[in-house]
This record gives C-alpha cells, sequence and structure tokens, in this order.
C-alpha cells in the first residue's frame, strides 16, 4: 500500500477548473508523510500539478533523510502547460522533469506517468511525447513508465456533449500499444461498477502485458469511511475539486450514509472499521496492483495503515460487492457525477 500524496498539494486550480484540497494544511502533511514513513510506507505517488509543485516538495523533505533506494517516487506529467503550446511538446516535457526532481530533491523518479490520454489535435504530441519519455529513461532520469487508464480527458465533460464523446476503451487500447506502460494507473473501490460477465477488467489485461497497477482513490475521497453525513455535510473552500462532484452534495451523502449501514453492522461502524474494508477490498483485488491511499491529516496517515487488520474472506467480499454495488446504482441514477455537465454545452 502507497501514499497517494494529491491531496497534500491544496487547494489550486487548472484549466480553470478547481482541482485541489481546500482542507490541506503543510505542517498536518508533512507530519502524515514522516508517519507514513515511520508505519512503513515506501511508495509516494504524486504529479507536477498536485498544488503546482506544492505536493512534490512537501514529499522531498519528508524523505529527505531517507536513503533513495528505499522509497518509490512516481510523479506525472501532462496537465501543466506554463506557456508551452501543449503539456507533452517535449521540451516542456524535460523543464517538468527537471522541476519535480527538483522539488523532491532526487536524481530520478521510479515511475513517471502521462497523466492524461490528451496528445492534441490528432494525436500531435503522441510520437514526440513517447520518444522524450524514452530519452528519460535512457538518461537514468526514469525507470518505469505509466500511463492512465481508461478515463476521459477532463475537458471532455466541458465541451464535448456525452452522445459524441470517444470510445475512452478503444482509445486506451490503441495508446497502449504506442506507449508500452509499465504501469497503468486506475480507480477502482468498492463503488466501482463490476465489469460485465466476459469481459477482461484492468488487471488481467495488464497482468497478460506483464503491466502492473497502480489503483487510486480507495476510499472514494473519505465517502467508503463515513466521513460525511446528512448531519455533519461536507464543507469546501476554493480550488477544491470536490466542489464540482455531485457525489459529495446532500442527496449523495443521504445514499451513501443509508448504504454504508449494511457494512457497519457487519463490520463495526468506526472510520477505521470502514476503512479496513474499502481497502482490504482493493489490496486484495490482484497481485500484480498496489493501492494508494491519500489523506489530509497525520490521524488519516496513521488510520490508513494501523486500520488494516485481518483479510477479508471471499463471503465478506462478496457481501461487500452487493452492498456498495447498490448504492453505485442509486448513485447514478441521481445523475451526472460532475456538476458542472449539467450545465455543458449540449
Amino acid at each position: 500500500m502507497g501514499v497517494g500524496c494529491w491531496a497534500i498539494g491544496g487547494p489550486d486550480t487548472n484549466l480553470g477548473l478547481p482541482m485541489g484540497w481546500s482542507t490541506a494544511d503543510d505542517s498536518e502533511s508533512l507530519r502524515g508523510l514522516e508517519r507514513a514513513l515511520a508505519l512503513g510506507a515506501t511508495l509516494f505517488d504524486t504529479a507536477d500539478v498536485y498544488g503546482h509543485g506544492r505536493s512534490e516538495r512537501l514529499i522531498g523533505r519528508a524523505i529527505r533523510a531517507v536513503p533513495r533506494d528505499q522509497v518509490v517516487l512516481s510523479s506525472k506529467v501532462g496537465y501543466l502547460t506554463e506557456g508551452a503550446e501543449h503539456p507533452y511538446e517535449p521540451a516542456h516535457m524535460r523543464r517538468r522533469l527537471e522541476s519535480t526532481l527538483a522539488n523532491l530533491g532526487v536524481d530520478h523518479v521510479d515511475i513517471y506517468f502521462f497523466h492524461n490520454n490528451s496528445f492534441g489535435d490528432d494525436d500531435r504530441w503522441l510520437d514526440g511525447a513517447i520518444e522524450q519519455m524514452r530519452a528519460f529513461q535512457r538518461e537514468g532520469l526514469v525507470r518505469a513508465v505509466g500511463m492512465r487508464g481508461p478515463h476521459r480527458f477532463v475537458l471532455d465533460r466541458l465541451t464535448v456533449p456525452k452522445e459524441q464523446r470517444e470510445d475512452k476503451q478503444a482509445r486506451f487500447l490503441d495508446l497502449f500499444q504506442r506507449i508500452r506502460p509499465d504501469y497503468i494507473a486506475t480507480r477502482y473501490n468498492a463503488l466501482t461498477p463490476t465489469p460485465p460477465a466476459g469481459t477482461e477488467s484492468v488487471f488481467d489485461f495488464a497482468e497478460r502485458h506483464g503491466a502492473s497497477v497502480l489503483i487510486n482513490k480507495p476510499l472514494a475521497q473519505g465517502l467508503l469511511v463515513g466521513k460525511y453525513t446528512p448531519s455533519a455535510p461536507p464543507s469546501f473552500g476554493s480550488g477544491d475539486h470536490r466542489l464540482r462532484k455531485a457525489w459529495f452534495a446532500s442527496a449523495a451523502i443521504r445514499v451513501i450514509d443509508e448504504g454504508l449501514r449494511p457494512l457497519r453492522e457487519r463490520f463495526g461502524a468506526s472510520t477505521g472499521d470502514l476503512a479496513r474494508v474499502a481497502l482490504r477490498f482493493c489490496l486484495q483485488r490482484a497481485s500484480n496492483a498496489a493501492v494508494l491511499v491519500g489523506f489530509t491529516t497525520e490521524a488519516q496517515a496513521e488510520q490508513n495503515y494501523q486500520s488494516l487488520g485481518e483479510p477479508l474472506s471471499d463471503d465478506d467480499i462478496t457481501f461487500v460487492r452487493q452492498v456498495t454495488g447498490g448504492v453505485q446504482k442509486q448513485l447514478d441514477s441521481l445523475g451526472e457525477v460532475f456538476l458542472d455537465e449539467l450545465e455543458a454545452p449540449r
């Protein structure tokens, strides 16, 4: 289990959208990183866009006294333009990597991800971006290459009618064949719909191609641990991506709070009890996957690593899938996940 470090980047905006976490505090984040290290964490995943380098710099401070070969560092490129024609312009990619290495205080990253799958009109920047990534590997600046699993580019949600959006599965398969990544990053948790019968999962696909998977959002950003309830609804400041998401609005919180009741009755009602269930559900999914779990407080970082307890039984996993599958269907019935999609051009 690794540490996902998006949240510690703090509040931020990019591409005209809130994309950070307003609940982060640097002192608390640093204590959380140090606590995770003390509890055995060795994998830290970040990106240049997380707080525009803030997350990377905090990690750099936390690992300053740790031997470099005792931590695995993962970062990403693809959302910051800063004067370049496109985020995947090769020269710009090199500047971004140099900034990442400086922020982290290291001479290489273990995994470097293409953060999104948009390479310009007609994939104008794709070949150059792939060659630049291979150059980073030849130079020893990057050890392994990663790419994002099937996922729509963020701006598609604002500019492209739903019925005209590209087939993200076919797009992923095409890019995978060209990029040949070592790692695939994918969202996965107990609210993730079960693939149709006969459909190959991303985990099986990765294994068949000799790749590994980094799972993110295993706690559904706190929704699966009972963090938010109708009596204690969430409140977010500016620059927080959750302002855009319907699953953090009151109607969804009511669905989730009621939907988690069977899990509380079976496994326990504390956030630690529910965290164990959510994390174990992901950790036991596949042998070729690591789970990245985020935090904004030292207490959360500690809970993540001390709540794991015993593995879930097969019956437990089946029960969780049945319960959360019903919750997921109710959430889908509420409409689009992103609130601004409701107002997007159609």
